[in-house]
């Protein structure tokens, strides 16, 4: 298929109210040392048959179980050949009988956004949607919300850390239905899952942020578009060797967290021309976590396609399929070199050129990041935002219809979802702001929520995960609720919670980060636990934080995180608060 068949127009930057200065992604260093690579690596390990792309027999040999199920039987014919029609026509025992039907149910059907629930809800399936720039309409909600609610105390939805909706409950006979469904609205979940690309983050503020640095949305939405062919599928980007995420970014608070994703546009400007300057690698695994580093490039805006087409291509081309723990893109960074792998990508570009970074970087790095939390005024004359709290992310069907009903009643009828996993409605006339504010809802969807509760994120933890050794979101905001009653901050706190080492929750990013494990209480009884993670950083400063304790029992967690705050965050004990007043 084409590489491009919308071109983005170039679009003129937003003004700011603050003083924008330039900066250099790649200050002026000694350039690396080339990497020694053979001619024969250089060799694409994939190839083209019958419109999929498929892993050459000369490469197939210690391949990891994923790879084999992948060549066993192409998992996008399950969507592009409506295979998903006799698969849910099948009873659950039907389909465990024989193994092609288990891998489709428990491998193959990721590539449509479905994850079977084996451990815990056996036959039930979590979506997981594409929403790019986590922009969503109150109709695309009250679909949902109808899909989960047949589900009962089965259904709910989740906020994602990629602006992004999951919905929990799905069984396999409705999935054709669902699909249907989502089209008719405008969603897709296609491609969601397993070696592909993730949902396009950006500006949850875009287009109505008075000092964004340019609308992140029609960039995401191109992304999108060409990742999923419109909604028809993308043979050419689903073979990859393990997932891959992308970011737009449009602010100076980097709200869009560039810095863990495979490829970051960071908006920068070149002889007078709008454009992206590159950052390639970021990755959170088990076994290594890593942040994005400068490719030295930069893309014009009308060459945001070809160059992600290109970086994509280079890593299905070229990426190595063994040990899945080893497989991110940012291991064949290594192995190639940047400059090795920046040539790769430059091969795949139209023409084979690729212009080196620019120094005139339009992101301020000594910004302060601001709270979209609350009433804040648009650069629309007249018309605020109002971001919301959604505790853990963590929604029931009447919730997303109130929620569509206060975006229709008081805004456009529009939602945002952002990687915090909270939401934003914009357009709202400021005359109806003390309405809103007034709604029942906002009672447990704060605009104004206490200030710990203001940072915290947890994934979806092991009441419905198979991978998660603990539960994440309950104990999350038990332990936050009992960390305030004992002290008091004056400034947010980002805390995160993640199940297991695969670290969907992002510890590594927060202040105070939680990885869930077995550990052992004081009689040496083997209990649910959390490695605790100190001193992460996001912004242009950013910084992965570090293990701080290693193996601490849920149950003794609340002293130590109160400690951490008193010594690390200028947190004050309660007694002494109230004993000084």
């Amino acid at each position: 298929m084409s590489s491009l068949s919308v071109r983005c127009l170039s679009l003129p930057l937003s003004s700011s109210s603050h003083k924008t200065r330039l900066h250099a992604t790649t200050p002026a260093a000694a350039p690396p040392a080339p990497v020694e690579v053979d001619a024969s690596r250089l060799e694409p390990r994939v190839e083209e048959k019958d419109g999929f792309w498929v892993l050459k027999e000369k490469f197939r040999q210690g391949i990891n179980p994923q790879e084999k199920v992948k060549i066993e039987k192409e998992p996008m014919k399950l969507f592009m050949d409506n295979g998903i029609e006799d698969l849910a026509k099948m009873s659950m025992e039907e389909i465990d009988k024989d193994k092609s039907t288990k891998d489709d149910i428990d491998v193959r059907l990721k590539w449509l956004g479905l994850f079977h629930r084996r451990k815990h809800q056996y036959g039930r399936f979590m979506m997981r949607l594409k929403l790019p720039n986590g922009v969503t309409t109150s109709a695309q909600t009250r679909y949902l919300a109808s899909v989960i609610r047949k589900y009962g105390k089965d259904g709910c939805a989740d906020v994602t850390t990629r602006q992004n909706w999951q919905i929990r409950g799905v069984v396999l006979p409705d999935v054709p239905d669902i699909l249907k469904g989502l089209a008719e609205v405008g969603l897709t979940s296609l491609q969601s899952g397993m070696d592909n690309v993730r949902n396009p983050v950006g500006n949850p503020l875009a287009g109505v942020d008075p000092d964004e640095i340019v609308d992140t949305r029609p960039y995401t939405n191109l992304l999108s578009q060409h990742i999923t062919a419109n909604f028809r599928g993308n043979p050419t980007v689903t073979n990859l060797p393990r997932k891959w995420n992308v970011c737009v970014v449009g602010t100076h608070d980097l709200f869009e967290h560039p810095h863990i994703n495979d490829l970051a546009y960071m908006p920068a400007t070149k002889d007078g021309r709008f454009g992206f300057n590159l950052l390639v690698g970021g990755f959170f695994s088990p076994k290594r976590c890593e942040e994005a580093i400068p490719l030295d490039a930069w893309v014009s805006a009308d060459d945001i396609i070809p160059v992600c087409k290109a970086v994509l291509e280079a890593y299905r081309d070229l990426g190595t399929r063994g040990n899945r723990q080893k497989t991110r893109m940012m291991w064949l960074i290594d192995e190639l070199g940047v400059e090795g792998f920046r040539s790769e990508v430059e091969k795949r570009m139209p023409g084979q050129t690729l212009e080196r970074a620019s120094p005139e970087d339009l992101i301020e790095k000594q910004w302060e990041r601001r709270d979209y939390l609350g009433v804040h005024p648009q650069k629309q004359e007249g018309l605020s935002y109002v971001g919301v709290h959604i505790p853990v992310g963590r929604v029931q069907a009447d919730d997303m219809d109130e929620l569509a009903r206060l975006a229709d009643e008081y805004g456009t009828g529009e939602l945002r979802l952002t990687v915090e996993q909270n939401i934003i409605i914009p357009n709202i006339e400021n005359a109806k702001l003390d309405s809103l504010l007034k709604e029942p809802l906002l009672k447990r969807f704060s605009p104004e929520p206490p200030i710990l509760m203001k940072g915290l994120v947890a994934c979806t933890g092991n009441q419905f995960c198979g991978q998660a050794i603990i539960e994440t979101k309950a104990r999350a905001l038990k332990v936050t609720e009992e960390v305030q009653r004992q002290v008091s901050v004056t400034r947010a706190v980002r805390m995160h919670w993640t199940g297991c080492p695969n670290t969907c929750g992002q510890v590594q990013v927060a202040d105070i980060g939680f990885m869930g494990c077995m550990a052992r209480d004081e009689n040496g009884k083997i209990c649910e636990g959390a490695d605790v993670f100190l001193g992460g950083r996001i912004g242009s400063d950013s910084h992965l934080g570090e293990l701080h304790k290693k193996g601490v029992p849920c149950k003794d967690l609340v002293p130590v995180v109160v400690d951490l705050l008193i010594n690390h965050f200028g947190a004050v004990p309660r007694e002494r608060e109230e004993g000084e007043e």
